[in-house]
């Protein structure tokens, strides 16, 4: 059950990374195609702020909440399952920490201009 918990947790890590690092792909796309969703206010201010997080997490030098709890329930079994092995190599690298920093923070800094190159839009048709 453990294993499962912490496939799930790797599951969900992967998914938020696909978020951050799609959702400015798709942004950039989007807005070349005239894609109005891209300009969601709610969808651009989620990404921005996971970008944020990220990136803030890593100048304060404090480890992902995912990645912990997933080291957690694996304990110091080096045995995973196929997709955990998987999303592993993908997502992992070995290099320096300040590295993975610098990434994060320009990351972040692309992602906060495309917010102002491509701005969002608030819906103007709320329903009260």
């Amino acid at each position: 059950m453990r294993e499962f918990a912490a496939d799930l947790i790797l599951i969900v890590h992967f998914a938020f990374v696909l978020f951050v690092v799609g959702g400015l792909l798709m942004i950039w796309i989007g807005h070349a195609a005239g894609w109005q969703w891209v300009r969601n206010f709610k969808f651009r201010v989620a990404h921005l702020a996971a970008i944020l997080f990220v990136a803030l997490e890593a100048i304060a030098g404090v480890m992902c909440p995912l990645t912990i709890w997933e080291d957690a329930l694996r304990g110091v079994t080096s045995d995973q399952s196929f997709i955990a092995r998987w999303v592993h190599a993908i997502m992992f690298y070995s290099a320096p920490p300040w590295v993975f920093t610098l990434l994060y923070v320009a990351f972040a800094l692309v992602v906060a201009a495309t917010f102002w190159l491509v701005p969002p839009r608030r819906n103007k048709n709320k329903r009260a």
